[in-house]
């Protein structure tokens, strides 16, 4: 089975790791990223902290995933799912009830819920999570 998950993931959190466990226990994982530039534009000029070669580098090293992209705009990620296609796509629960980009592609998209309140920004802020 093709797994398929996409993100910026620059700094990992817990909630990065339980959704990778959850997305590599289905099957085999794809997991996109982010370029640079994209999560510049998206999220402001001080990320992404960590550049690409890292975020590739990390998510390389995780234990159940497999292959991993970068793209770089909204078109690409969509040609990237169109050329893959994967049987299931996993995507945060946050996007439930908006447009989920190249999810005609997948025979299934998933929400995954967010794992308490983890988040980058709140690790980026230090704030605690205990």
């Amino acid at each position: 089975m093709k797994v398929f998950v996409n993100g910026c993931f620059d700094v990992l959190h817990r909630g990065h790791f339980e959704l990778i466990q959850y997305a590599a226990s289905l099957g085999n994982l794809d997991v996109a990223l982010d370029t640079d530039e994209k999560v510049s534009k998206d999220k402001g000029p001080d990320r992404p902290i960590y550049p690409l070669v890292d975020r590739v580098y990390q998510m390389c090293c995780l234990k159940g995933v497999d292959t991993v992209y970068t793209f770089n705009t909204r078109e690409e990620l969509e040609r990237l799912i169109e050329g893959i296609k994967p049987d299931i796509m996993i995507v945060g629960s946050d996007w439930k009830g908006k447009e989920v980009v190249g999810s005609q592609y997948a025979k299934e998209v998933r929400f995954f819920d967010r794992l308490g309140d983890y988040s980058t920004t709140k690790t980026i802020q230090g704030s605690s999570y205990r």
